[in-house]
């Protein structure tokens, strides 16, 4: 028999000779199953945004990217290497993108966009499709070249795909002199009209407008074959198989799988998250040191019982590890109740959806995603939050 535990529950739900011992010990327990309900039910949230923009962002961005190998910011594909790809049967398609910042103009308007030219399969695909806001996907009316827009940066624009004006697209041409009279003399232009607005993400609506490949391709004035990236789509989209394929290539190609193709926002999203978790876990600290005042208070109550377990032989390892049990067991029945009602609060908005969002935004309800991971991070961290207080308060002289 655990002597120090039996003993600890037996002081854990007796009946104190001074209430306020049970008032204090009920405070740590309800704080620290309210701290661990919010770290579980935080967690879940910020799970929940993050499977949102990356479903977001994976609508626009391939399961594997081939970019230079050197780094440079455009470059031709090796041909024998793409024929290899397509006839491997793990590849369901391959797309060439030529993407780069270019000065935009709009009626009595200017700005910066990101244009992306790509093949016409892209707007094929049901990928985009989800995100057209106003007007309709198409890269061509008949000889007209027409471009997608995001929704922000077409207000900044006063851009509308009712419009019938176009907007023209300047780059420097690589060849010609600058003018310092007339800078727009050394600039290739192409002109587009919007067929309409999309909305992906804050940081892509603000910037980014996609057109034919073959018109990036004139503006840029680059050879037919010059890319910034070749998208490759595979039939399984797993983690696994998109690890196996970028392995098999490794030696051949630069593969940059999603999470490396936009590594600022993914490594944002992490650290957002392990900030919160900080900072939720300090307040289970804070909440947890009234585990300190219960125990302080009952060591100097249970003082004679310590000096009867001494005179049966009792150490005073023994005696303490009594109180740090019965602080442990406080600290471990708060998390309890927390972890419960943390899963099932969780679980119910996951499928339920009863807080609403304010606003206009892609989800009605705050988006939810119960990981295992964060309830086990969750557990070990409070119990260990929970031991390390109950630790300090056995250490005062009377416990000894």
């Amino acid at each position: 028999m655990n002597v120090p535990l039996f003993i600890a529950l037996r002081y854990l739900f007796a009946r104190k000779s001074h209430n306020v011992i049970n008032v204090i010990s009920a405070i740590s327990a309800v704080g620290m199953a309210i701290g661990t309900a919010a770290l579980i039910l935080i967690l879940s949230v910020y799970n929940g945004f993050d499977t949102l923009i990356e479903k977001n962002i994976g609508d626009l961005s391939p399961h594997l990217m081939m970019v230079s190998p050197d780094g440079a910011a455009h470059f031709e594909p090796d041909s024998a290497l793409i024929d290899r790809m397509l006839d491997d049967n793990r590849v369901r398609e391959i797309r060439y993108t030529l993407e780069d910042n270019v000065f935009l103009s709009y009626e009595d308007k200017q700005g910066i966009a990101r244009a992306r030219g790509v093949e016409d399969s892209f707007i094929e695909s049901d990928s985009i499709a989800g995100h057209i806001v106003e007007g309709e996907a198409r890269l061509h009316k008949g000889d007209m070249q027409m471009a997608i827009i995001g929704v922000s940066l077409a207000r900044k624009m006063g851009i509308h795909p009712r419009f019938v004006s176009p907007a023209t697209l300047y780059y420097p041409d690589r060849d010609a002199k600058i003018s310092p009279s007339n800078p727009a003399a050394s600039a290739r232009s192409v002109s587009v009209f919007p067929s309409a607005l999309m909305s992906v993400s804050s940081d892509m609506d603000a910037e980014l407008m996609i057109i034919p490949l073959h018109t990036m391709r004139k503006l840029m004035g680059s050879s037919g074959e010059e890319v910034s990236g070749v998208e490759i789509i595979l039939k399984d989209s797993s983690k696994q198989a998109v690890r196996r394929f970028k392995r098999d290539y490794a030696g051949l190609c630069t593969l940059l799988d999603r999470y490396e193709q936009q590594p600022t926002l993914f490594k944002m999203m992490r650290y957002e998250k392990l900030a919160v978790f900080i900072i939720l876990l300090f307040v289970v600290i804070i909440v947890a040191l009234n585990i300190y005042g219960s125990l302080s208070m009952l060591i100097i109550e249970k003082e004679d019982d310590m000096e009867t377990l001494r005179a049966m032989g009792a150490s005073p390892a023994l005696v303490r590890r009594i109180f740090v049990m019965e602080g442990w067991l406080i600290s471990l029945l708060g998390m309890a109740v927390g972890i419960i009602a943390g899963i099932a609060l969780a679980l119910l908005q996951q499928h339920l959806g009863l807080v609403k969002m304010p606003g206009n935004f892609l989800v009605d309800a705050y988006p939810v995603v119960l990981k295992a991971g964060d309830v086990v991070l969750t557990l070990c961290s409070v119990a260990a939050v929970g031991l390390a207080v109950s630790l300090l308060s056995s250490r005062k002289p009377k416990a000894c």
